[in-house]
């Protein structure tokens, strides 16, 4: 089983609101997944982007894998804190 972590989309038409997640690769973008590991609203006025840390360190360490717009929203993060 392939672990990535994922963006899963929320929010009305032309109002996007996501959730940092823990998956299985096989399972769809707004399907079931493993663990919640954060927000990410690209709309708010401040960052929008809310991220637990430690559990992102525990999922990276067991050798799941982010996608590329994930990895790019951890990397503005660690800029931002």
């Amino acid at each position: 089983m392939s672990v990535r972590i994922r963006l899963k989309r929320h929010g009305g038409k032309k109002r996007p609101f996501y959730r940092i997640v823990v998956s299985d690769s096989r399972s769809p973008r707004d399907g079931k997944f493993i663990e919640q590991l954060g927000t990410y609203d690209p709309k708010a006025v401040s960052t929008g982007i809310k991220l637990d840390r430690e559990k992102l360190e525990h999922w990276l360490k067991r050798g799941a894998k982010p996608t590329q717009t994930v990895s790019e929203i951890i990397k503005k993060e660690k800029r931002i804190n």
